[in-house]
């Protein structure tokens, strides 16, 4: 299969919820914003889109309208994740799972979205060099 872009839906209750915490918290900004459905880009990577469509509506096949958000998670890397974690806590948002060092080398944290996704928040750090040896690396 050969295509151009890939996008992500998420079905939410709250399609206005969700559009402002992705644009007040990551820094997306509005394509498209009906009551139903809304179509986010990230300024910095237009390549990047994150959409929302009701749950319930219409627009999604019948089987799958109904369905929780779940089981989804966003992956967002950044330069600074204990930046990032002080300034989301400082707008309010709840950190799921506080900052973090892995052995495996990644410093990271979590919240939740409105519409039940787990977001990640990590950077990119110097992997502990006795965990790397423990797993033969």
């Amino acid at each position: 299969m050969r295509f151009t872009k890939l996008g992500t839906a998420l079905l939410t209750d709250d399609v206005a919820a969700s559009t402002r915490f992705y644009v007040d918290h990551f820094g997306f900004r509005p394509l498209a914003e009906l009551d139903w459905y809304a179509s986010l880009q990230h300024p910095q990577h237009p390549e990047y889109t994150l959409d929302f469509v009701e749950r319930g509506h219409e627009a999604m096949p019948k089987g799958f309208r109904a369905q929780e958000t779940g089981g989804v998670l966003l992956g967002f890397l950044v330069t600074d994740a204990a930046a990032e974690e002080a300034a989301l806590r400082a707008k309010g948002v709840s950190i799921a799972e506080p900052l973090r060092d892995e052995p495996w080398g990644q410093r990271r944290f979590n919240v939740w979205g409105p519409e039940g996704t787990l977001i990640e928040v990590l950077q990119n750090i110097d992997p502990d060099p006795d965990w790397m040896a423990a797993q033969g690396l």
